[in-house]
C-alpha cells in the first residue's frame, strides 16, 4: 500500500496449482527480481455505467498495423495511479514516453484516495482514461463490472504485441497472471505485478539469535517463544488492515488442505469452512500464538507501515506480507536488515509441501467504459506489456511484471526481493492462489471482519469458521456467483 500498499493478485487456470512458474524462474533468476503486488480491502459502492463504449469520437484516429486503435495524435490522456508500495515514478515515466510517440500530455494523478478521488467521475460519467485500482480505497472490480462501467479488455489482449507483432498480447504475458482479472467470463482488469505471499523476518536478527527459518508450526511457535523470553515480539500484522492475517490462515488452509480445500472457498461449498479439517486447523493454529501471547505487543491496532515499521525495528520476528514489502519499506528498513521471505510453515499431516507459496498478479489496472481517450488508454495499456515500458517498471518499482521475458537482466536486485526468487524455484509448480477476494469483496471483507475479532480475542476458531462459512453461504446465494466457478 504506499506510503501505504494494498493488495490484489492472481491465481492460475492452466493448472490449479501454479502459475507459469517455469516461465517466472527461467526470467526472475536471471534479474533478480520478483513482483510486489497490491491487494485491496475495504468495500466501495459504484452505481451509473452504461454500455457506451466508443469513447469521445474527438480523440479517435485512424488505425493501421502500428496504430490498431486509432490513437490521435496531440489528445490528451487522464490517467490515475494509486500511489503505495511502488510509488507512482514508473508511470510518469512511461506517460512522458507515451508523450514522445504520440504528441499526447497526460493529466496524471497519483493518490491513495481511489474512491473518494473517482467515485464521484464514475458516478457522473466522467471516468478517467486509464486507472491503477488498488490500495485499501480501491474501488471494487466486481461491483464496477456489476455497475457495467469497465471495458473488456480483450481488444487490448488480442492486440498485435509491441515488441513481436506475430504474436497476440495475451501471448506475451506468464500464463494465468490475467486469471485475477476474470469476472463473469471477462478480462476487466490487467494485474500487472507478479507477487508472492507468505512471511518475513530479519536475516541479521536470526543470525544474531542463533534461531532457525521454521518448517513446521511447532518451529515456528518455538521461534517466537523465544523472540518473547528476549522480550521481542513473535508475529506482527498489519492489526487496521486484517487482510494481512488472512495471507497467514488462508496459506495454512490452503497447504494443509491442498487446492480442494482453497477451491471449496472459492466455489462457495456448503463445507468451505464448518466441516473443513484444514480451516478448522488452520484457524487454530493462528489462533494459538494469540492464546500464547506471542503477537507484537500493539499490532492489532497498528496500520500496515506502523507494524512494519515496528518490525523493521527488530520489535517481531515475522510479519505476513506480499513481496511489495521491501520497496514500501525501503526508507524505514536498517541497511544491514537483511530483509528474508519465506513460505508458511507446514501444520502436521499437510497436503502440500513447505516450498508451496501463495503467488500470482496483483495492482489491476482497468480502462473505464466511459473513457474520453479510449483509443489512447487501449495502447497505453498495450504499451504496458512492452519490453521497454516493463523494464522501466523494475527499474522504477524494484518489481516484475507479468510480461515473459520483459525486463532488462541488468536490473538488480534487493535482499528480499533476492529471497523471493530463491523461494520462487524452490517452489516450482507448487503455487496456489485463492480467488474469492477478487470475485467477491463483500464475502471478503466479511472473513477480514471475522479475523479481526479473532486477533482481538474477541471470538473463538469456532465462532470464526461460523462466521465465515455464513459468508460463503450468503453469497452462494447470489446468482451471479454461478458465473464464475475453478475447476
Amino acid at each position: 500500500m504506499g506510503s501505504t500498499s494494498a493488495e490484489n493478485s492472481g491465481s492460475d487456470h492452466n493448472d490449479a496449482a501454479g502459475v507459469g512458474r517455469r516461465d517466472l524462474i527461467r526470467r526472475s533468476a536471471a534479474l533478480g527480481l520478483i513482483a510486489v503486488p497490491t491487494m485491496s480491502f475495504l468495500s466501495a459502492c459504484a452505481s451509473g455505467g452504461g454500455d457506451d463504449d466508443s469513447g469521445d469520437n474527438d480523440s479517435q484516429g485512424k488505425t493501421s498495423k502500428s496504430n490498431p486503435f486509432g490513437v490521435k495524435k496531440g489528445t490528451k490522456l487522464d490517467v490515475v495511479v494509486f500511489k503505495g508500495g511502488y510509488g507512482d515514478d514508473y508511470a510518469k515515466a512511461w506517460e512522458a514516453s507515451f508523450k514522445k510517440k504520440w504528441g499526447i500530455t497526460s493529466t496524471h494523478t497519483g493518490t491513495q484516495e481511489i474512491t473518494g478521488k473517482l467515485q464521484p467521475r464514475f458516478n457522473g460519467g466522467t471516468p478517467p482514461d486509464i486507472v491503477d485500482d488498488s490500495g485499501a480505497q480501491q474501488i471494487k472490480i466486481d461491483v464496477l463490472n456489476r455497475n457495467g462501467q469497465l471495458l473488456d479488455l480483450a481488444v487490448v489482449l488480442d492486440a498485435p504485441s509491441v515488441d513481436d507483432p506475430s504474436k497476440k498480447v495475451r501471448d506475451t504475458v506468464i500464463p494465468g497472471t490475467l486469471d485475477p482479472g476474470l469476472q463473469e467470463g471477462k478480462i476487466v482488469a490487467l494485474n500487472y505485478i507478479y507477487t508472492v505471499w507468505g512471511l518475513w523476518y530479519s536475516g541479521k536478527l536470526f543470525k544474531e539469535k542463533g534461531w532457525e527459518e521454521p518448517k513446521t508450526w511447532d518451529d515456528f511457535i518455538a521461534v517466537c517463544q523465544a523472540a518473547k523470553k528476549d522480550g521481542i515480539g513473535g508475529l506482527a500484522h498489519q492489526g487496521k488492515y486484517p487482510y494481512y492475517i488472512n495471507v497467514a490462515i488462508m496459506d495454512l488452509i490452503a497447504k494443509k488442505g491442498g487446492l480442494d480445500a482453497m477451491k471449496a472457498i472459492d466455489n462457495l461449498e456448503p463445507n468451505a469452512f464448518v466441516g473443513s479439517e484444514a480451516a478448522q486447523a488452520g484457524v487454530e493454529a493462528i489462533y494459538e500464538v494469540v492464546e500464547k501471547g506471542l503477537l507484537m505487543p500493539g499490532t492489532n491496532g497498528l496500520t500496515h507501515t506502523e507494524s512494519q515499521t515496528r518490525w523493521n525495528q527488530y520489535k517481531a520476528a515475522f510479519i505476513t506480507c506480499g513481496s511489495w514489502l521491501e520497496n514500501e519499506q525501503l526508507k524505514q528498513t536498517p541497511t544491514d536488515f537483511d530483509m528474508k521471505f519465506m513460505p508458511m510453515p507446514l501444520l502436521p499431516d499437510s497436503e502440500l509441501p513447505f516450498e508451496a507459496i501463495r503467488a500470482g498478479s496483483g495492482e489491476p489496472f482497468i480502462i473505464p467504459k466511459k473513457a474520453g481517450n479510449l483509443a489512447g488508454a487501449k495502447e497505453f495499456m498495450r504499451l504496458m506489456l512492452s519490453k521497454e515500458w516493463s523494464t522501466t517498471f523494475a527499474k522504477e518499482a524494484n518489481s516484475l511484471t507479468i510480461l515473459k521475458d520483459g525486463v532488462d537482466p541488468s536490473v538488480k536486485l534487493r535482499p528480499g526481493t533476492q529471497s523471493t526468487v530463491e523461494a520462487s524455484t524452490a517452489a516450482g509448480d507448487n503455487t496456489f492462489r485463492f480467488l474469492y477476494t477478487e470475485w467477491y469483496s463483500e464475502m471478503g471483507t466479511a472473513i477480514e471482519a471475522a479475523s479481526n475479532e479473532l486477533m482481538a480475542k474477541r471470538i473463538q476458531p469456532k465462532e470464526w469458521l461460523k462466521r465465515c462459512q455464513a459468508a460463503v453461504d450468503k453469497q452462494a446465494k447470489d446468482p451471479a456467483s454461478k458465473k464464475n466457478h475453478r475447476d
